[in-house]
C-alpha cells in the first residue's frame, strides 16, 4: 500500500472540475425552472399559485437524495437509463427550482405595492410591469441570497457520488479505498470544497452589504 502521491492529487483536482461543471449545469437549469416557479407562485390565477405552492412544498420536504434515487433508478424502470451526470443535474435542477422560485417570489413580493399600482395607472400590462418595474428592483434584493444558495448547490453535488458520478466526493472515496488514509484524503477534499465555497460565501455577504445596505425597513 503506497502513500498519497501527486497523481492522487491531480485526480482530485480533475474531480473538482467535474464538481464545478455539475454545479453550474444544475444551477443554470435550476434558475430557468425557478423563474417559471416564481411566475407561477405570483400568478393571479389561484389554482396556478396552489399547484406551484404544492410543488415547492413537496420538493422542499423531500430529501435531495430521494429525488436523485427517483430520477436515476426510478426512470430506469420505464426504460429511461440516464447517465449519472444527467440524473444528478436533473435532480439538482428540481431542488434548485423549488428553493430559488420561493426565494425570488419573496423578493418580488417585497417590492412596494405602490410600484405596481403606479404602473397600472400608466397603463402598463402585468408583464410590462413585471419586466420593467418589479424585476429590476427584485433582482437587486435577490442577488445575495441567490449567490449564497449556489454554495448549497455546490456542496450538494457530493450526493451524485451515490449513483457513480465521479465528482470530488466520489474521487475521494476511490482514493481512500486504495490507500486507507481517510483523514488525509477527505481532509484534502474538504479543503478543496472550502476553496470553492468560501469565496462564494464572501461574495454573497459583500453583495448583500453593497446592494441592500441602503435599504430601510418601512416604518
Amino acid at each position: 500500500m503506497g502513500g498519497f502521491t501527486l497523481t492522487h492529487f491531480l485526480y482530485l483536482l480533475q474531480a473538482t472540475g467535474w464538481t464545478v461543471v455539475l454545479t453550474l449545469l444544475a444551477f443554470v437549469l435550476g434558475c430557468l425552472a425557478g423563474f417559471l416557479v416564481m411566475l407561477a407562485r405570483t400568478a393571479q390565477v389561484r389554482w396556478v399559485r396552489g399547484l406551484s405552492g404544492l410543488y415547492v412544498d413537496v420538493v422542499q420536504g423531500t430529501p435531495l437524495l430521494i429525488v436523485l434515487f427517483l430520477i436515476y433508478f426510478g426512470l430506469a424502470l420505464f426504460g429511461f437509463e440516464l447517465p449519472a451526470i444527467v440524473a444528478a443535474a436533473l435532480s439538482l435542477m428540481i431542488y434548485c427550482s423549488a428553493f430559488l422560485g420561493e426565494i425570488w417570489r419573496g423578493c418580488v413580493q417585497s417590492v412596494p405595492r405602490t410600484q405596481t399600482e403606479a404602473s397600472e395607472c400608466l397603463g402598463l400590462s402585468r408583464w410590462q410591469t413585471l419586466r420593467d418595474v418589479v424585476l429590476p428592483q427584485a433582482m437587486r434584493i435577490a442577488t445575495p441570497p441567490t449567490v449564497g444558495f449556489l454554495v448549497q448547490v455546490l456542496k450538494n453535488t457530493s450526493l451524485a457520488s451515490v449513483v457513480g458520478f465521479v465528482e470530488l466526493t466520489r474521487a475521494s472515496q476511490v482514493i481512500n479505498n486504495s490507500l486507507f488514509q481517510p483523514f488525509l484524503v477527505f481532509g484534502i477534499a474538504g479543503l478543496l470544497y472550502f476553496a470553492l465555497c468560501y469565496p462564494l460565501s464572501r461574495l454573497s455577504r459583500a453583495l448583500e452589504r453593497k446592494l441592500n445596505g441602503g435599504r430601510r425597513q418601512p416604518a
